[in-house]
């Protein structure tokens, strides 16, 4: 039987990497029949865990009954049939946390995308002519210093963006004290570069991140309530959730520092593999504790840098990137610190699980103790500060990864196959332009036509059905599997056109979905890198990640396996703080739900 802690009132929303809450007390608040109720719950701490599988939750509780996790699982609502939204990347899932929206109420299918409506950032523009298409880019290369120097091996003409934003800490980009991300800049868009952006071909103007989300976030309706909101994540470009019309401030307090800048030893060494701070599994877990620090900062009533007295958050939170990392990349786990000041990692770990199973290795089984040391450090924080009769917690996870089975993984480089596709589309047709102009294909494909019709994009369909595809094989501790030939390009599933827009509920003349959006065999992965898990598409890997809301009080302690989605966390965690889930534009449009059992303010149990 687990053994369960009771927080009291507080409710923990964890999910894939973000906490939240509020200092403020407002008595009574409009619930969707109009009634009003003084509510008990006054902040929500939601967290992210990125990577994490239902599968995961299921095995580390079985394994560690005492664990902080156990005791959430067990003390709260469990929803064991969760799924994320479709494409199923960080992104368009963490924007689905944060509005209830699926893409084709959002808008956003990827932070690397393409949307027929815009222009091309930099290209030249009238004012009010028809768009020309162009990429849609919300991703690390948005800051302003976004070429920094090697720091190990400078001169390499190796690069990397910079930690900090817009090389407001660290001049030049040259990290020597990394600790000192903590009093980065809680508005970043000052940083983020508008010349990167798509372009609006009705007025020639770059579109802000926030701008191009169709619909509000949790944190406008929040701060309109006269609240205070706060979010951690691993790219400023991130705050895209502040929403359309927001002006890139509807999230008071975010804490964004760039997970693709290079990693940097707490003594302001670089790691000597020599990357950034998401392929290292002990730098991942440095980098992610500063963000469990902002968070502990923000629970104890600060700012995210501890510097300022500010209220405890209405919604605050964190994604955590260890888990993610510690499923697709073999690396060390430890970082250990030297009586001399310098630091030695531990030996390199395989990712991911033991063949032919969902049994995590080492590496992985570290990622998540480190995950819910975390989380126990969070919660003794609300017991600490007396937030336990106020606070709720959901935990829950933007993505997945897939495949869990190293025996399935087949990785193909799809450049070779664009490039086949647009070479067979000039021969057929004598067009010179680039059939595919975009597309960012993990453990999916997407692909954007520069011809939008439908025979174009049938004709990309066929030809994916019908390739061959040479794929490595996972080569397991040392063994080489060798390759195989994969029918229909790795493929099991193809939408092309009309079939993409009804996949994705859409218009056929909606200008943002994929022309052609392709699921793939479960172990197909698009790289010619050494990764044996990728995140994105559509398979049971991708999409099954845990969720759990604690609420002691307004959330009576039970496990459900009734399908539910993450773009039901939006709608959950406005009634738990007492305000109107229809205040949300993707819920009205989607009809998205309460989970079920939220019933806070309406009969206590």
């Amino acid at each position: 039987m687990r053994r369960v802690t009771r927080l009291g009132a507080t409710v923990a929303v964890l999910a894939t990497g973000a906490v939240g809450g509020s200092a403020a007390v407002v008595s009574a608040h409009p619930d969707g029949d109009g009634h009003h109720h003084r509510r008990s719950i006054q902040h929500v701490l939601l967290i992210s865990v990125d990577g994490m599988h239902q599968s995961d939750l299921n095995w580390y509780i079985a394994n560690n009954p005492g664990s902080e996790l156990a005791k959430l699982a067990s003390g709260g609502a469990e929803f064991t049939n969760n799924h994320t939204a479709v494409p199923s990347d960080s992104d368009p899932g963490g924007t689905a946390i944060m509005t209830g929206g699926d893409p084709r109420a959002t808008g956003v299918y990827y932070d690397v995308e393409y949307s027929h409506a815009v222009d091309e950032a930099g290209a030249p523009c009238t004012p009010g002519q028809p768009a020309t298409g162009g990429d849609v880019i919300y991703d690390s290369p948005d800051d302003k210093l976004n070429a920094v120097p090697d720091l190990l091996n400078n001169g390499s003409g190796q690069t990397f963006p910079s930690f900090d934003e817009g090389g407001s800490i660290y001049p030049n980009g040259d990290d020597t004290n990394p600790g000192a991300i903590m009093t980065l800049s809680p508005h970043p868009q000052s940083g983020l570069n508008p010349g990167s952006f798509p372009v609006d071909p009705k007025t020639c103007q770059p579109i802000a991140p926030w701008d191009y989300l169709k619909v509000n976030t949790i944190f406008q309706v929040i701060q309109n309530a006269g609240l205070r909101t706060a979010w951690s994540d691993k790219h400023a470009i991130y705050t895209s959730f502040n929403g359309p019309g927001s002006g890139g401030n509807s999230i008071d307090d975010f804490f964004g520092p760039e997970i693709d800048s290079q990693a940097v030893e707490p003594n302001g060494v670089p790691y000597p593999t020599d990357t950034d701070w998401a392929h290292d599994d002990a730098a991942t877990k440095q980098y992610d504790g500063y963000k469990v620090q902002a968070v502990i900062n923000e629970l104890n009533g600060d700012d995210h840098s501890g510097t300022q007295k500010v209220g405890v958050p209405a919604i605050l939170g964190m994604n955590f990137q260890v888990v993610s990392v510690a499923e697709k990349v073999d690396s060390p786990s430890t970082l250990t610190e030297n009586p001399n000041g310098t630091y030695t990692e531990g030996p390199t770990e395989l990712a991911g699980y033991y063949p032919g199973t969902n049994t995590p290795r080492p590496l992985l089984a570290s990622a998540l103790d480190y995950v819910n040391a975390q989380l126990q450090r969070m919660d003794e924080t609300i017991q600490q500060d007396g937030l336990a009769s106020s606070t709720a917690i959901i935990i829950t996870a933007k993505h997945g990864q897939s495949p869990q089975d190293p025996l399935q993984l087949k990785r193909i480089k799809d450049g070779p196959i664009i490039d086949a596709i647009n070479a067979a589309w000039t021969a057929q047709t004598g067009e010179k332009n680039k059939l595919i102009v975009a597309g960012t294909d993990d453990d999916l494909w997407q692909s954007y036509l520069s011809v939008k019709t439908q025979a174009a994009a049938d004709f990309v369909k066929n030809y994916l059905w019908n390739h061959d595809a040479t794929a490595v094989l996972y080569s397991n501790d040392g063994v080489n599997r060798g390759t195989e030939q994969v029918p229909h390009s790795g493929l099991a599933e193809i939408y092309a056109g009309h079939e993409a827009a009804r996949f994705f509920g859409v218009p056929y003349s909606d200008p943002r979905y994929p022309d052609v959006f392709g699921r793939v065999q479960i172990g197909t992965v698009y790289t010619g890198g050494t990764k044996i898990a990728e995140h994105g598409g559509n398979n049971p890997g991708d999409r099954d990640v845990p969720l759990l809301v604690y609420a002691p009080g307004a959330v009576r302690p039970s496990s459900s396996d009734r399908w539910v989605e993450t773009t039901q966390v939006a709608p959950t965690i406005l009634r738990l703080l007492g305000l109107d889930p229809d205040a949300l534009q993707a819920v009205q449009q989607e009809g998205t739900q309460v989970l079920p059992g939220i019933d806070e303010g309406r009969g206590r149990w």
